[in-house]
């Protein structure tokens, strides 16, 4: 692991969680718990993730979220936890709670209008091997295709599809191998915020997160946390570590519950 901010050691974060009798701990998916897969259905958990996340679950102290762009329904078969954390899916927009229950952010119209566009684009093109549909969001994904095949659809759909947010509460995303067009009324943002709400000032908080998409989360995040960066190569990030997966991965779960249990009330 790599310290990238000055004043920000792990091993003092590590004896806060350690102490704490309350802690929370955010994780986005691909790319930061799962490889990431051309084949987007099959893109499981690192080996070991699923074990050290079932045993942070399982400790009452720990409020487990995942903090996806999946959509919440095709993230959880992947996940494959006997008992599902809460889950803020579709980059904000949804939220399953442990016990089940599910809510979806309300949406423009217009927003949705101009989704169903870009998904009636995507048919004519015949890019459905590519796309991605969620609930507020319409994804292409380019990894696995040869670069200029890649270079050219980017091109193709910028082209297409920045003319569709221009006005209509859709933002238009970059992310690591792909293109999505999303309401912009929600991010993971969104999601860190709505959680430190509910939480006492001192409570140990780890967001881990790889995309561009976790800039705002981290942001968001900011001096009330640990951000940290999960990737194979370092970018330029608001993170606070970086470290490697899934080596470092598996050592930071590990030492997320320590071996000797701080009773609870």
């Amino acid at each position: 692991m790599k310290i990238l901010r000055e004043g920000k050691n792990p091993e003092d974060f590590y004896r806060h969680v350690a102490q704490a009798r309350r802690r929370v701990l955010l994780l986005d998916y691909d790319g930061t718990l799962a490889p990431f897969r051309a084949e987007r259905d099959r893109a499981l958990p690192y080996p070991g993730v699923r074990e050290a996340l079932q045993k942070i679950g399982d400790d009452r102290r720990t409020r487990l979220v995942i903090v996806s762009g999946r959509a919440v329904d095709d993230l959880l078969p992947l996940l494959g936890l006997e008992n599902p954390p809460e889950v803020w899916g579709s980059h904000g927009l949804e939220h399953r709670k442990p016990d089940g229950t599910a809510t979806i952010a309300p949406m423009d119209p217009k927003a949705l209008r101009a989704l169903a566009d870009a998904d009636a684009w995507v048919q004519a093109e015949g890019l459905q091997a590519q796309a991605e549909e969620k609930p507020g969001c319409l994804a292409l994904h380019w990894r696995g295709l040869p670069a200029a095949k890649a270079q050219e659809l980017h091109r193709h759909a910028l082209h297409a599809l920045e003319p569709l947010a221009l006005g209509t509460g859709l933002d238009l995303k970059a992310f690591d191998g792909g293109l999505e067009l999303r309401v912009n009324a929600r991010s993971k943002a969104d999601a860190v915020h709505a959680i430190l709400a509910q939480e006492p000032a001192g409570v140990p908080v780890a967001y881990l997160g790889d995309d561009r998409t976790d800039e705002d989360a981290f942001l968001e995040l900011g001096s009330r946390g640990l951000r940290v960066l999960v990737r194979p190569q370092l970018r330029s990030t608001e993170a606070d570590v970086w470290l490697t997966p899934p080596g470092e991965l598996l050592e930071f779960l590990a030492q997320w519950l320590p071996t000797e249990k701080v009773a609870t009330p």
